[in-house]
């Protein structure tokens, strides 16, 4: 899914000339095609100039004006003031040269992006400018168009690994180095992409004897995106799963483990206040299964919380896709 698929209407129609349409610019800046429409209804951001009848193209200079409109707004600006102070600056700017050369305003869905959203998202892909400033706005169906569309395009685990983290850890610092300032923003991301990743995990796999992975955050431990997604995935490739979620108290802990009989568990660890080595390898000391045939799972300690410390008998997966591989070796021999 895109967002000129959604675009509902004939403006975006396949382009006769240069520019870019209306879709493509909502994209591009992270709002809904509606939102850009009303800025040109409402304030004249519309673009310079028609191409073939009825279809909107967007230069340049048109984009350029409507990406100042994005930076005021998330300033905190009223749009109208934003859309006057927009449209006086672009009155000081040269005309655009060749509405033929706009289209490298758009790179492709793998180009990067050195986005100017106020946040530090540095080398990343495309996607995240839009992802960043729809956060930034608290603009719930922008943002969630956004992330399906990442997911449907790349898959669960480049999204998550080269779209979704980089902006999750630019708020992050955003909010490190500002007081109390964008903690909402923060929150509203992660919601937003847990109930994406909800939405687009497969249907829940047929547990299979010594073949299950349990995945749980360590007690006090309450960041369990990278678990959610690490779930999907596994769910994606067909491997049964058990999720546990937040601060999973030991004894809990080793209760799910006995009664399940996993193959692996992921325990995961943000902080290392949080790691305890004396619990993974106790986790991984848990025998299951019928008296001669007893077995053990193996542990993985996932997150930064685990950095430096190592486990006799675990695995520590650097990211979410030597995660993936290591469960898969792990479940399916």
């Amino acid at each position: 899914m895109s967002l000129d698929s959604d675009d509902g209407d004939h403006h975006d129609a396949p382009r006769v000339g240069g520019g870019l349409t209306t879709g493509e610019v909502a994209r591009r800046l992270g709002v809904a095609p509606t939102t850009v429409r009303s800025w040109d209804r409402r304030y004249g951001l519309g673009p310079t100039a028609h191409t073939g009848g009825r279809h909107r193209r967007w230069t340049a200079v048109d984009v350029a004006r409507l990406e100042r409109m994005c930076a005021l707004t998330a300033t905190g600006l009223p749009p109208a003031e934003a859309a006057r102070l927009a449209l006086d600056e672009a009155g000081l700017q040269a005309p655009a040269t060749q509405v033929g050369h706009v289209r490298s305003l758009l790179p492709a869905a793998r180009g990067r992006s050195r986005a100017g959203t106020g946040l530090r998202l540095g080398d990343v892909r495309q996607e995240c400018k839009g992802v960043a400033r729809a956060a930034l706005r608290l603009d719930a169906a922008a943002l969630d168009a956004l992330l399906s569309a990442a997911i449907e395009e790349h898959g669960l685990v480049a999204a998550w690994s080269e779209v979704i983290m980089p902006t999750l850890q630019a708020v992050g610092r955003k909010w490190e180095t500002s007081g109390e300032r964008y903690v909402e923003v923060e929150h509203f991301l992660s919601w937003h992409v847990s109930g994406v990743l909800r939405r687009h995990a497969p249907p829940v796999v047929a547990d299979r004897p010594g073949a299950t992975t349990l995945l749980a955050c360590v007690p006090a431990e309450n960041h369990t995106l990278p678990l959610e997604v690490l779930a999907a995935a596994l769910a994606e490739r067909g491997l049964p799963v058990r999720m546990f979620g937040g601060a999973l108290p030991v004894e809990s802990l080793v209760a799910a483990v006995r009664r399940t009989g996993p193959a692996a568990v992921g325990l995961w660890a943000q902080s290392r206040t949080t790691a305890s080595r004396p619990l993974a390898q106790h986790v991984a000391s848990l025998e299951w299964g019928v008296r001669g045939a007893r077995r053990k799972p193996v542990v993985l300690t996932l997150g930064p919380g685990w950095a430096g410390q190592t486990v006799p008998g675990s695995r520590h997966p650097s990211g979410l896709a030597q995660a993936l591989t290591a469960v898969e070796s792990i479940a399916l021999r």
